[in-house]
């Protein structure tokens, strides 16, 4: 994750690692708040590729991290490789503008790719594990916390079995309208990128059924925040309304909270620190984070040969005022409508409308922010698949059946 941030580092990071002082009341934490919304004047994107890995010839077989790390070469780009806890593949590109974000990515998962396919593995981009049941494989205390915290069966699915890609934008001149802009296209973006359509090795009613899973865990840390205005205000509220996941005692031990405490309540009761808000502030996962710059983080996982749209159509929506103004026009009516995304997809006929607008922007906008034609093309054809006829991703692994999506969603 560290090559994909922006900027300087995040306040969460800063505090955590910096003086650690007793925090006297809320207004301190909406000054924590407003240091994660500080304009930065950038214009560059950092993106996060989680995929699944799958054995070719035991499906159903969890593929141990050590075997993909002894698999994997050298990154010629630079991406930080990571695992999440049930052994996702996460690979963080270095930040730049979109193209070069793009394509420095791109060439490293070239790479991991083709030693990973001469061991007989393969990343699949889908968001929720199709076929195998969740196996938790880090074993660090925070993870134990969580999953303690979460429960079942929710909080292993999310941990062990999800996959996304998370944009990293810059807050650019005007921090409020990036944040405003990222949430009111929300729903639309995550029914046009809907790809986790099966569990189990079925249908499991969703179109993403990521989203689902997240929808089910503690609202209070995944909910969307509150779009009042003033982002800063509206993110220190979520921050102190957010339950304690967990709290960090002598050295790496982490101990659940189960009471339903609040950040809020911690405060008014106990005398939490500066670096105890800065690792608060890591537990809650809303659909966009603030952090020195935005986390999107409402988006599937992608198949390998089509991620790059998913990044594209987000940066020019969110990036270029014009093809915000009219993407914003078509999504707004539907601000609300994330679960209907997320179950539903691009069958919803007000959200493949509202597709098709935000992908003619998007198409329009690319070049002004510097797309290579071959992406912009590349962007058209996801668009004449899905968009317009109204079907997400996910449409296509539900009609590939059982195991295709193997084929599919690695493209191999």
């Amino acid at each position: 994750m560290r090559h994909a941030t922006i900027g300087p580092t995040p306040p969460d990071e800063e505090a955590a690692h910096g003086e650690d002082a007793s925090l006297s009341d809320a207004s301190e934490v909406a000054a924590f708040a407003r240091r994660c919304l500080q304009a930065d004047g950038g214009d560059r994107v950092g993106v996060e590729l989680e995929f699944l890995v799958f054995d070719h010839t035991t499906v159903h077989r969890h593929v141990p991290m050590e075997e993909v790390e002894r698999v994997l070469p050298p990154l010629p780009g630079g991406s930080r490789v990571t695992f999440e806890p049930g052994g996702q593949l996460e690979l963080s590109g270095p930040a730049g503008p979109l193209s070069g974000a793009i394509a420095g990515l791109a060439a490293d998962l070239a790479v991991a790719r083709r030693a990973l396919a001469d061991a007989g593995l393969a990343l699949v981009g889908v968001g929720l594990d199709p076929v195998r049941p969740p196996h938790r494989q880090l074993r660090l205390p925070r993870y134990d916390a969580m999953a303690d915290f979460l429960g079942g069966p929710y909080g292993p699915l999310m941990m062990c079995s999800t996959a996304s890609i998370q944009v990293n934008l810059d807050l650019g001149e005007r921090p409020e309208t990036r944040w405003e802009r990222a949430h009111l296209l929300g729903p639309v973006l995550t029914a046009a990128f809907a790809n986790s359509p099966l569990s189990g090795g079925r249908p499991c009613g969703w179109m993403s059924g990521r989203q689902a899973v997240w929808e089910n865990l503690d609202p209070t840390r995944t909910s969307p925040v509150r779009v009042s205005g003033d982002p800063a205000a509206d993110w220190a509220d979520y921050l102190l309304d957010a339950r304690l996941m967990l709290v960090r005692e002598d050295g790496d031990r982490c101990r659940p909270v189960r009471d339903g405490s609040t950040f809020r309540d911690w405060l008014a009761t106990g005398e939490p620190t500066t670096a105890d808000l800065a690792y608060h502030a890591t537990t809650v996962f809303p659909p966009v984070r603030p952090r020195g710059w935005l986390e999107i983080r409402y988006l599937d996982a992608q198949d390998p040969a089509t991620w790059p749209v998913c990044v594209a159509v987000t940066w020019a929506l969110l990036a270029d005022d014009r093809a915000a103004d009219a993407a914003l026009a078509a999504a707004e009516p539907y601000r609300e409508m994330w679960r209907e995304a997320a179950r539903c997809g691009l069958a919803d006929p007000r959200l493949a409308k509202a597709a098709e607008v935000c992908f003619r922007a998007a198409l329009e906008a690319l070049p002004r922010v510097g797309a290579a034609p071959a992406l912009v093309g590349e962007v058209a054809a996801f668009a004449d698949r899905h968009v317009t006829p109204g079907r997400s991703p996910a449409a296509d692994l539900i009609d590939l059946g059982p195991q295709a999506w193997l084929t599919e969603g690695g493209r191999v």
